[in-house]
């Protein structure tokens, strides 16, 4: 994570994974809100358990060769909780996850209405997600929420004493201006990653920005979701009106086209190959 203006686009299942892959990114993030919004239906408010998130992730993982940050919630629990967490997350393929110092049942960190814990009980589940890995290069990050309760100073003031209870790197959630993200640069002297959210607390400012701010690493959680909801809304909409998909037929992937993506091909030649080796 040295460098900086790194994107992390959003994925919340394989095949989103697959496409985010394919359009050349170095990494990417997995969002808690994706998952639960996809699978569930339902808000992101902690009702997703670790063994879903966690077979989750895998199906990600095994769909792409580059390295996926997870959204872990509040950890799932306490200390030894989040220990398991960190097991099951690296199990899964994982690069690294973020933890947040939200009280249980947590809600999407650009409303209002949070509720954020002690700063010790945080620091010790820190200290047990550190004590828990096994693979020294898997990222503990911690996300606060401290910003819309306590304020953007008493924010920096829980990164850096989540940065002294192990953490690797800070998420601060719900940033409000460059001004803010700037401040949280110079005091904290971990990577940092930047939540470029839409519709949310925090403007609009391009990763090249971000970069420019020290900021290593930016996701875009939902974005690519949003999209896929007004997309799939419309299509449902005009098959509805015309009882055809001849008017989607421009704006879909083609059969060929899909097959390249999960790379079909690949299946056929292994049916190929074991009916030549071993034929009936």
């Amino acid at each position: 994570m040295g460098r900086t203006g790194v994107v992390l686009p959003g994925v919340y299942d394989a095949i989103t994974a697959r496409l985010a892959t394919a359009a050349g990114f170095e990494g990417l993030y997995i969002s808690g809100a994706g998952v639960t919004n996809s699978l569930m239906a339902v808000p992101d408010i902690g009702l997703l358990t670790l063994t879903e998130m966690a077979r989750q992730a895998k199906y990600i993982t095994d769909a792409t060769p580059l390295p996926c940050l997870c959204d872990a919630d509040t950890g799932y629990g306490e200390a030894h909780n989040v220990m398991r967490t960190v097991r099951e997350f690296e199990a899964a393929g994982l690069a690294g996850l973020h933890v947040e110092d939200q009280v249980f049942p947590k809600r999407c960190g650009h409303l209002d209405g949070k509720q954020v814990m002690p700063v010790a009980q945080m620091q010790q589940k820190l200290a047990a997600a550190c004590e828990a890995r096994s693979d020294p290069d898997f990222v503990i990050m911690a996300r606060t929420d401290a910003r819309s309760v306590e304020g953007a100073e008493a924010a920096v003031r829980r990164a850096q004493a989540y940065v002294e209870a192990g953490a690797d790197a800070i998420f601060p959630e719900g940033l409000e201006s460059e001004a803010e993200f700037a401040a949280f640069r110079e005091a904290i002297d971990v990577p940092l990653l930047a939540n470029m959210t839409e519709f949310g607390k925090t403007p609009i400012i391009p990763a090249e920005r971000f970069g420019a701010l020290g900021y290593n690493l930016v996701i875009f959680p939902m974005t690519a979701f949003r999209v896929m909801l007004s997309a799939v809304g419309e299509a449902y909409a005009e098959l509805k009106r015309s009882g055809t998909q001849s008017e989607l037929l421009n704006r879909m992937r083609t059969r060929q086209e899909l097959y390249e993506l999960i790379d079909y091909a690949s299946f056929d030649r292994l049916d190929r190959d074991l009916s030549e080796r071993f034929p009936t």
